[in-house]
């Protein structure tokens, strides 16, 4: 449904820039903050995430954007973490600290994430566009361990979708209640048994709070994507996350060809909502007695 108004608008509308696309997309789906603002961010975020998947074609940028979206941010010259070899016992590291950085300045933890992403981990790291969560986190001594963000979730995760029940307009309308984890690192030089999992259970208990209080809207589950060339996927399901089964390998260049484009994934989740499969795709006779849905619409992995 989403799509096709969006090829229709560009249709229709070949002389639109951008921004005016992302407005009246907006408008169209009623996507506002609980203060009513209009979400043209989130809407210009899913048609950038559209265009490089291949699935549309917008029209060419006539000017650089105003905010940092899109764009590599600057980095820190040089990180000033202590990177002495760490192998120890969990408990001796306990309690952690574990701090929500986005919106932070870009100094200190902030940077500190963004460029330890950038320089660690395997996909590296560009500043997030749209919702996102950082977590920067450091042992109760004051030494950095690792580095958690959650953002947008896939646009469509065929296991995933079968498994909430859900058909594409359900899932246009309830996507934004669904974070996902796109990047988890421990740094390189900490080697702690269970640490990882400790992090995602500790994270998972709080990361609703903190979405609820950033963008004062709900979110009821994380997914997340486990490349099952490099990882195990271990950490996750010590966290109690769900295994799902697989994506089809599809990724941003295979999507409409149907030809497989990128490794394949394994596909986890963590309800948040006791009842999640019915909230998000409540019976007809049950949708009235839950509250409105915020709209949001992201990228397939």
């Amino acid at each position: 449904m989403q799509l096709a108004q969006i090829e229709s608008l560009l249709s229709q509308h070949p002389d639109w820039s951008r921004y005016k696309l992302s407005c009246e997309l907006a408008l169209l789906w009623e996507w506002r903050t609980a203060s009513g603002q209009l979400k043209d961010m989130a809407a210009r975020t899913l048609l950038l995430k559209l265009h490089k998947q291949g699935w549309i074609q917008l029209p060419e940028r006539r000017r650089d954007s105003p905010t940092r979206s899109g764009r590599e941010g600057p980095r820190v010259l040089s990180l000033s973490l202590d990177q002495t070899p760490l192998e120890c016992s969990l408990q001796r590291l306990l309690p952690l600290h574990i701090q929500e950085v986005s919106q932070l300045g870009r100094h200190g933890p902030r940077a500190e994430l963004e460029e330890s992403l950038a320089r660690y981990h395997y996909l590296g790291y560009r500043s997030r566009v749209g919702q996102n969560l950082q977590y920067w986190v450091s042992s109760a001594q004051g030494r950095a361990l690792a580095c958690v963000v959650f953002g947008a979730p896939a646009w469509q995760c065929a296991v995933r979708d079968q498994w909430i029940g859900w058909d594409s307009a359900r899932r246009a309308q309830r996507l934004s209640r669904i974070a996902n984890n796109t990047r988890f690192l421990i740094l390189p030089w900490v080697r702690v048994a269970h640490l990882a999992s400790h992090i995602l259970g500790r994270i998972s208990r709080e990361l609703r709070a903190h979405w609820q209080a950033k963008y004062r809207q709900p979110v009821d589950l994380l997914e997340t994507f486990v490349d099952r060339q490099r990882f195990s996927g271990a950490c996750y399901r010590a966290a109690n996350w769900i295994t799902l089964g697989q994506t089809k390998g599809r990724g941003r260049q295979g999507a409409r060809s149907k030809t497989l484009s990128t490794s394949i994934k394994e596909v986890y989740v963590y309800p948040l909502h006791p009842r999640l499969r019915q909230h998000l795709n409540p019976a007809p006779g049950d949708e009235t007695n839950q509250s409105r849905s915020h709209h949001t619409a992201l990228d397939p992995e």
